[in-house]
This record gives structure tokens, sequence and C-alpha cells, in this order.
């Protein structure tokens, strides 16, 4: 069961990071005050939703019985993780403190970004197979 939550898991990421992420949000995201925090806070509820759904959808046609509560935490988590980690100083100071700082200038840190993003999936994946 592990693979298939991680799957629709990560599709779901892919969905709300890339077809239904607007301009307004990639932009203002990671800013400050409250146009950013409203774009980050926007672009995280729709990781929320669009797993909710994909998990409430693999319920119902692979017969999981997900309890409620769990299933509830690890979509909370994975838009709370989501919108720390778009905040962009996370990823940033990760990459300084592993001495990336040329990489980063060279396009890494979008990398190091999905890395951290797949991690938190896979944590609310095997969080729900137990």
């Amino acid at each position: 069961m592990f693979a298939e939550i991680a799957f629709l898991l990560y599709v779901g990421h892919l969905l709300a990071d890339y077809p239904f992420q607007t301009d307004h949000q990639a932009a203002n995201k990671a800013g400050c005050g409250r146009q950013g925090w409203a774009a980050n806070v926007s672009h995280a509820a729709t990781h929320v939703l669009i797993c909710s759904l994909l998990l409430a959808a693999g319920s119902v046609v692979l017969g999981w019985h997900l309890p409620l509560l769990p299933a509830a935490a690890a979509v909370v988590w994975i838009g709370i993780s989501h919108g720390f980690i778009d905040r962009r100083w996370p990823v940033a100071a990760w990459m300084r403190i592993a001495r990336q700082t040329g990489w980063a200038a060279h396009g890494g840190s979008a990398h190091v970004d999905q890395t951290a993003h797949v991690l938190a999936l896979t944590l609310a994946a095997l969080f729900l197979a137990v």
C-alpha cells in the first residue's frame, strides 16, 4: 500500500506544483507581508486539496480503509511542510550549510526544493501505510 499512496501523493504534488500553481503564487509565495503569505497559503492549500482528493479516490478505487484522522494529519503535514519549503529560505540555508552555493547559483535550488518535497511526501506515505 505504501507504493500506491506515495505514487498518488507524488502525482498530487506534481499537479499542485505545476498545472494548478498560478503565476501569482509562484512569483509571491516566498515574499514578505500579506501578499506573500496569502500566495504561500493558497498554494499549500491547493496541495492539501489535490492530495486529499487523490487519497479519497485511492480509497474508493483500490479499496483502502485509511482512517480519517491519520489521513487528515498526513495532508495537513503535506500542506505545512510544502508552505515551509516554499518560503525558499530553508532551501537556501540548507545549500549554504551543505556548501552548495555554486550549485545554487546555477539552478540547483529547484532540485533541492523538489527533493525536500518528495521527502515530506514519503514521510506522509509511510505514516499512512503503517
